[in-house]
């Protein structure tokens, strides 16, 4: 098994301070968590691995990725930091990289202009590239033929629809067939959240996660539901993931970084220091 990444998320609204750090339940009701650039930098002295950085209203507010947040942030870490959200262009692609990030995020700029992955790739390489795939289960199987059909664990049958704007825009995609196909435009990673499991400590959304890590060769990042450090070991373990986001139980203290990496190397999940 290949070392695992562990990346906590930062979630981040613009507010009169400037950008703050927020989490919620499926993507609402918001609570405030801190400041992204101190939160940063706890994180990057506790070992994370990478940062993702995530402005998650301005894909809906219709408006521009906050750089000097961005700017700050990368000026205080030094680890690989991700920024996505209302990234649209080749244009915004350049200057969130040009402020530090090292990758872009792109989701409902992707679904609605597939091929600013493919520019993206090419121009700045497939490393840079993350797209984000937001998916609720969708229980109507009947009607859809045509979508790739999952087994849950209790034996009912779904498929995965993409979700946009926040989750807030049903797609009608199925989220593995969109998948297969970023991966075939040059997306380096997906990073992959189910909105049925995000905020509620339930654990990843294993019968997805599992599926896109079995049928892509691209990295899957597993988010979406971390609890408990349990849960990222089932995660790369059950869901075959190579790594694992979480928010909340990093946020409000409940574990550390390091907490994390202690209870997967106890259970035998390679980490790295």
């Amino acid at each position: 098994m290949l070392t695992k990444r562990i990346i906590p998320c930062l979630d981040v609204t613009l507010d009169e301070a400037g950008g703050t750090v927020v989490k919620g339940v499926e993507f609402l009701d918001l609570r405030r968590a801190g400041d992204p650039v101190e939160l940063a930098k706890r994180y990057n002295e506790q070992g994370a691995d990478e940062l993702v950085f995530l402005d998650i209203t301005a894909s809906h507010e219709g408006r521009d990725t906050m750089i000097d947040v961005i700017q700050r942030t990368a000026n205080e870490v030094f680890i690989p930091l991700t920024v996505g959200g209302g990234i649209g262009s080749v244009e915004r692609i350049r200057e969130i990289l040009r402020a530090g990030a090292d990758k872009v995020s792109i989701n409902t700029a992707a679904v609605k202009n597939p091929e600013l992955v493919r520019e993206g790739a090419d121009i700045f390489g497939s490393q840079c590239i993350v797209v984000a795939i937001d998916c609720k289960r969708n229980t109507d199987v009947e009607n859809n033929p045509d979508k790739t059909i999952i087994e849950l664990e209790d034996g009912s049958r779904v498929w995965y629809e993409v979700v946009i704007y926040g989750g807030r825009k049903r797609t009608g995609i199925d989220a593995v067939q969109w998948a297969k196909k970023v991966e075939e435009l040059g997306a380096g990673e997906i990073l992959l959240t189910s909105m049925d499991r995000d905020g509620t400590y339930d654990g990843f959304d294993l019968p997805i996660t599992r599926k896109l890590s079995e049928e892509l060769e691209i990295p899957i990042i597993a988010s979406g539901g971390v609890g408990e450090p349990e849960h990222m070991q089932e995660g790369f373990v059950k869901g075959k993931a190579d790594a694992g986001l979480a928010a909340s139980i990093f946020h409000f203290g409940e574990y550390t970084v390091e907490d994390v990496k202690k209870h997967l190397r106890e259970n035998n999940v390679p980490v790295r220091p």
